[in-house]
């Protein structure tokens, strides 16, 4: 019996380690998934139960799976980061659209709220660029109270989005990612959020359209901008490509949950069609197919990773097609092919009109830039496009490079990306509008300032508008990081400081 009650114990043992050797495997793999990944292992073991009715609309299981996961964001601005943000060319706008609360030259600390959605159970939420840019402090509370603070793992202008982690002793409640993909025109949508400073609260409407363009980004004047130079065009073009909606959302809905019947999640709620700055009929949503990419990349790279096409286009309609002396109303009119890049590559010409991405007919530029924003470089799309009235495809390999570069400068573009690393800021391209209002030819504009960054340490203030470094114009990222390889010691900046006064700044890079 003895024997007998050993090799039982040893048996217990032996399977209890196996099951814990096996769960710290299954720990550290779900560390390393995607976040749908992770989202397929959660609602594997915890499946949502929700009935969505065809007949008369009932959401109440609904919201009662979204609400808890969509949390209120609540960011605070130092006085004097304030009062920079206020004289920068971007104060107003962001008081009129964003909920910054007025009151010029106050000395107290400011705030502003919005909404996030958790995606992740380990902490990751997802919220508007717009919510958190500039914030020296961020706030998360949950449903039940909580208040936690958030890191911010990145934040992007040019999708609107952001990433946040905060850290809780026991898992959170998160929104399941729907596909943004098969969301139809006159469906059912719930909003969720925390506007005009309410608790959680939740609205219905239908999906009104799908691909809308607001020039919300700039991306009109960006593409006025190429119409009138075409050698001037930034390639790190806005994209907007919003689910629009009849459910009602107000300031503070930003960075908040779109969801479908079901209760997944199809966009994150991001801004307004309003002469009052209050809701007047329609939201718009950021596609979650877009939203994914961009959280994943945060997470793996801390950085969007960007793909490009390698082509400068201008959006086809009657006006456009009648001036280029074309017949197709629809498509993208191809400006200029990239030396070297992908459309060069697979043939593409200028003078071609692509007509079609992955089977996809282009109604828009939208179309296109959302499918893009997607993918990473190295990945392949397929383009259907005009030629001489013959139709043509393509399969085109998106580069991380917009323009060909030799070994040297390749090499010199690594140290580039180091140097504007330790800068400890973001940026935001002005338009051709604010260029023309401040006098400048080129700039870019500072919108937020990290501690322990080079601009923290040698006091370049938020808000300053950086007209040239080391001696080159700049007028978007990428020629931030080509200005800054041409020294890797010193740093020279040029520019209009908030108040308006001329600023040359010089400081070391170590």
């Amino acid at each position: 019996m003895k024997k007998i009650g050993m090799t039982v114990l040893i048996a217990m043992v032996g399977g209890l380690l196996a099951i814990g050797g096996y769960k710290l495997f299954e720990n550290k793999q779900v560390e390393n998934m995607s976040f749908e990944e992770k989202q397929e292992v959660y609602f594997a073991n915890n499946p949502l139960k929700i009935n969505s009715s065809t007949g008369n609309p009932d959401f109440t299981q609904a919201s009662a799976a979204v609400s808890p996961a969509v949390v209120h964001i609540v960011t605070t601005y130092e006085a004097k980061s304030r009062q920079r943000m206020q004289s920068s060319p971007f104060g107003d706008m962001f008081e009129e659209f964003f909920g910054v609360p007025r009151g010029r030259g106050q000395s107290q600390p400011s705030r502003a709220s919005g909404s996030g959605v958790i995606i992740s159970t380990d902490g990751y939420i997802v919220t508007n660029n717009h919510v958190v840019e500039g914030a020296d402090k961020i706030e998360v509370k949950l449903t039940d109270k909580r208040v936690l603070e958030a890191k911010l793992i990145g934040r992007d202008p040019n999708t609107d989005l952001a990433l946040l982690k905060v850290s809780s002793s026991k898992s959170l409640p998160i929104v399941k990612l729907g596909d943004s993909d098969d969301v139809n025109i006159g469906e059912w949508v719930l909003a969720v959020g925390y506007p005009l400073g309410l608790e959680s609260t939740v609205t219905a409407g239908i999906v009104s359209a799908k691909g809308r363009s607001l020039n919300l980004l700039g991306q009109d004047d960006l593409r006025r901008q190429y119409q009138e130079n075409p050698n001037e065009m930034p390639v790190n073009a806005a994209i907007e490509s919003f689910i629009q909606t009849d459910a009602v959302i107000n300031r503070g809905n930003s960075g908040g949950a779109l969801v479908n019947a079901n209760g997944e999640l199809i966009g994150i709620n991001s801004a307004i069609a309003s002469p009052s700055g209050y809701y007047a009929g329609y939201g718009f949503a950021i596609p979650v197919n877009l939203v994914k990419k961009i959280a994943n990349d945060f997470k793996e790279f801390g950085e969007v990773k960007r793909g490009y096409v390698g082509i400068t286009f201008v959006e086809l309609n009657t006006e456009v097609a009648k001036e280029l002396e074309v017949s197709e109303f629809n498509g993208l009119y191809v400006r200029d092919v990239v030396e070297g890049g992908g459309a060069d590559k697979a043939g593409i010409k200028a003078d071609d009109i692509v007509t079609h991405i992955d089977g996809k007919l282009i109604t828009s530029s939208s179309v296109l830039q959302e499918r893009v924003g997607r993918l990473r470089p190295g990945d392949k799309i397929e383009l259907e496009y005009l030629r001489e009235g013959k139709k043509r495809k393509a399969t085109i390999t998106l580069q991380e490079i917009t323009n060909a570069e030799t070994a040297d400068t390749a090499e010199s573009s690594k140290s580039a990306t180091q140097l504007y690393n330790s800068l400890g800021a973001g940026f935001k391209e002005l338009t051709a509008a604010q260029k023309k209002e401040l006098g400048v030819d080129a700039g870019v504009v500072v919108t937020s300032i990290r501690q322990g960054g080079l601009f923290a340490k040698y006091g370049v203030p938020k808000g300053l508008v950086i007209t040239s470094i080391n001696g080159t114009a700049v007028s978007n990222i990428d020629q931030i990081g080509q200005a800054l390889s041409k020294n890797a010691n010193v740093i020279t900046i040029k520019g209009i400081t908030p108040d308006g006064g001329m600023a040359t700044l010089t400081f070391p890079t170590e």
